[in-house]
Parts: structure tokens; C-alpha cells; sequence
């Protein structure tokens, strides 16, 4: 119960600041001109690891290419020999988002990890303005399958390789550098792991995860600025399944402009790209070596 009494307190902290007055007389007692929106909270729609409240505007095609490399630490299997984790690949993503309207997209998607294919749908629920409305909203879900080969039986349903992602976006931007958002999440898996521990006990891993994000973006220049995502997940099974140690996702990164891309050059413990992913299944630490160099590149057509 607190897992889900904090992850509800995450949520509902979103509509408190609207408790005294009702959000649509408020809009409507301000003119466009003194009630601007706020835009360019961050350059993309991801951060690190964690998605972004960006959106694709209406008729906008995101094409974008994300790469993960190896472990870099010589203790997790990099070293010189693996020339740091760059002989290596944990994960490749390639992704389309499409803007169907200005608050309104869809997407599909590839990874190699698990050999996810998602499918995903966001929309912007409430955009920050200059006065009276202190951030954006946005949910996101997706639905994945993992088509890889069934060594094992798990797979003779084929419902089991179906997971799903729900996601709940609140972003703030102070000023013109920094931007912060906080993102309460649920996991389902319609399959899960069992495993026996050093004494004997069977333990389950949970079918429905819990988790808070946070993510930050701090603008260094017009085209250069920082990026930082952090995700706790809230399970008892990886709290007391000693023999595998499970982590929390920490990425941080740098995020370059250069004309019609946007180019962040990143580093993180998760192997996974996707939330389907890297929220259940990060083994790595970074204090054991488990950080990974990566990089995405965006770009955006507009029809």
C-alpha cells in the first residue's frame, strides 16, 4: 500500500494548484496576449532515459535513432579489450512519432533489446502559461511486444509478450535554463519471472510496478545544454531477491542543436532504451562500472 499511496500522491499533486479556482474560468479571464503559452521547455521528447512533454507539432514526422553501447567499467565486462563498452551494443532503438494534431501524437518503434516493437500515444492534457498555470501535462502510453524466440515455454501464450507503459508528465520551466519534470509511472508485464533464492523460497517478480521519475534540463547556450533523468521503482521482489541486485535508472547527457538535429551524447546504468525495458530490468550500477555511453539524433520533418 505505500508504494501506491506515494505513486498516488505523485499524481495528485499535478491538480492541487487548481483546488481554489476552476482552470477554465481562470484562461478565460486572461487575453492570449497577457496569458502567453510557454513554449521550448525542452529540445526533444526524450531526455536520457525518461520521455520529455514535447511534442511533435501537427503534420511533424521525428525520426530518431537511438544507440546504447556496453558496459564501460572493466569490473561489468569493458576495459580497454572492449575498447570501453564500444565493442559492444545493450540496445539500438529507430522510432517514427507523428503529430496528428498540436496536442496529439502517435508512434511506433523497434529496440533491439527483448526485440521490442511499441507502439505509443501522447497527448497534451494542459500547457504552461505565463500566469496562473504552473506546468504542462502530459500522459503517455504505449503498448510492446517481444517477438524474440520462445526458448523456454514462457511464450506459449502469446498474450505473455505483451507489456504495457502509462505515464503521467508534469514539467515546469523556470526561466529561460532550467526545466524540471516529475513523472509517476505503471509497468504491467503479462509476464513475469520465478525464481528461487539462496534458501529455497520461490519469489515472483511483480506483474505491476510502480515508479517516479524526475528529469531536468539546464541550457547552457542557444544550442548546448545539459540533461539528467533519475527513476525509483517501487518492488519487493527487487528489494529481496539478493542473488540478482536490481538498480535505478540515472542518465545524464549533453545536448547539442545543430540546425535540424538534435544531438545528445549520453551516459547511464540502463541497458534498455524503452520504459518497457529499462524500468524492470536495469542490473547494472554505476558505482560497479554498469555506465554506458550512448547517443540519439532526431530529426524532424514537417509535411
Amino acid at each position: 500500500m505505500k508504494k501506491i499511496g506515494v505513486f498516488v500522491l505523485a499524481t495528485v499533486w499535478s491538480f492541487s494548484v487548481y483546488a481554489q479556482d476552476d482552470l477554465m474560468s481562470m484562461l478565460e479571464e486572461e487575453t492570449p496576449e497577457e496569458n502567453a503559452a510557454v513554449f521550448a521547455t525542452w529540445k526533444t521528447m526524450k531526455l536520457v532515459n525518461l520521455h520529455s512533454t514535447e511534442m511533435v507539432k501537427k503534420k511533424g514526422l521525428d525520426f530518431r535513432v537511438a544507440h546504447r553501447f556496453g558496459n564501460m567499467g572493466t569490473t561489468s565486462g569493458g576495459g580497454p579489450h572492449n575498447f570501453y563498452g564500444m565493442d559492444n551494443s545493450a540496445d539500438i532503438r529507430i522510432s517514427f512519432d507523428y503529430g496528428i494534431t498540436e496536442k496529439l501524437q502517435v508512434g511506433v518503434g523497434r529496440s533491439k533489446y527483448n526485440e521490442l516493437i511499441d507502439g505509443s500515444v501522447k497527448y497534451r492534457i494542459i500547457q504552461q502559461k505565463e500566469k496562473k498555470v504552473p506546468h504542462t501535462m502530459v500522459v503517455y502510453g504505449n503498448m510492446g511486444i517481444t517477438p524474440k524466440k520462445d526458448i523456454d515455454g514462457r511464450y506459449d501464450d502469446w498474450q505473455n509478450r505483451l507489456n504495457y507503459v502509462t505515464q503521467l508528465l508534469l514539467a515546469r520551466k523556470f526561466g529561460d535554463r532550467f526545466s524540471f519534470e516529475l513523472v509517476p509511472t505503471y509497468t504491467h508485464r503479462n509476464s513475469v519471472e520465478r525464481v528461487v533464492d539462496g534458501e529455497g523460497n520461490i519469489l515472483t517478480d511483480e506483474n505491476d510496478l510502480f515508479s517516479v521519475g524526475v528529469g531536468a534540463r539546464f541550457k547552457l547556450t542557444k544550442r548546448l545544454g545539459l540533461i539528467a533523468d533519475y527513476v525509483y521503482t517501487f518492488s519487493e521482489f527487487r528489494s529481496n531477491y539478493k542473488p540478482q541486485r536490481y538498480y535505478s535508472p540515472l542518465g545524464i547527457g549533453v545536448e547539442i542543436e545543430t540546425g535540424g538535429h538534435v544531438f545528445h551524447v549520453t551516459m547511464t546504468n540502463a541497458a534498455g532504451i524503452m520504459e518497457n525495458n529499462y524500468i524492470p530490468e536495469t542490473t547494472d550500477s554505476w558505482q560497479k562500472g554498469g555506465m554506458k555511453l550512448g547517443f540519439n539524433i532526431s530529426r524532424v520533418f514537417q509535411f
